[in-house]
């Protein structure tokens, strides 16, 4: 299949599959006699491979160990495992660091709410005592 379909079939844009296959994610090609790529089912698998792995939260340096282990059949489920339970404690952590800045974002968030409304209340104040009209003088006489 030529890369219109690839792109089509994976979701996965042109110019991504070509950096794909560049950086050595997907070697699954060949070139026809038009030296067009012309590429197999099984690059269909590899990039479906390669965007969930993303989606996972693993880089392109991690999924290209990932691909160059099972291109050579030195992984197995177990190793899977252990390299899904790594990623998943990196995001636990992240998660974590990630709850701390929400809430020190929430906390200060409330304080800047607490004193705009403090300010909009002075503000507010001072506008009524404005235009509150003060009781007129008496005229002063002159007594000479």
């Amino acid at each position: 299949m030529q890369i219109a379909e690839l792109e089509q079939r994976t979701g996965i844009s042109r110019h991504t599959l070509r950096y794909y296959e560049k950086e050595g994610l997907l070697l699954e090609v060949s070139r026809g006699i038009n030296n067009y790529r012309d590429y197999s089912e099984l690059a269909v698998q590899r990039i479906r491979m390669v965007r969930d792995l993303k989606a996972l939260g693993f880089s392109l340096q991690e999924i290209r160990e990932i691909v160059d282990a099972i291109r050579d059949n030195r992984i197995d489920c177990g190793h899977g495992a252990e390299l899904m339970a790594e990623k998943r404690a990196v995001i636990q952590d992240k998660i974590r660091e990630l709850q701390t800045m929400s809430r020190l974002l929430l906390r200060e968030q409330r304080r800047l709410e607490a004193s705009a409304a403090e300010q909009a209340r002075k503000t507010t104040a001072r506008s009524i005592t404005a235009r509150t009209p003060r009781p007129a003088s008496s005229p002063r006489v002159s007594r000479t």
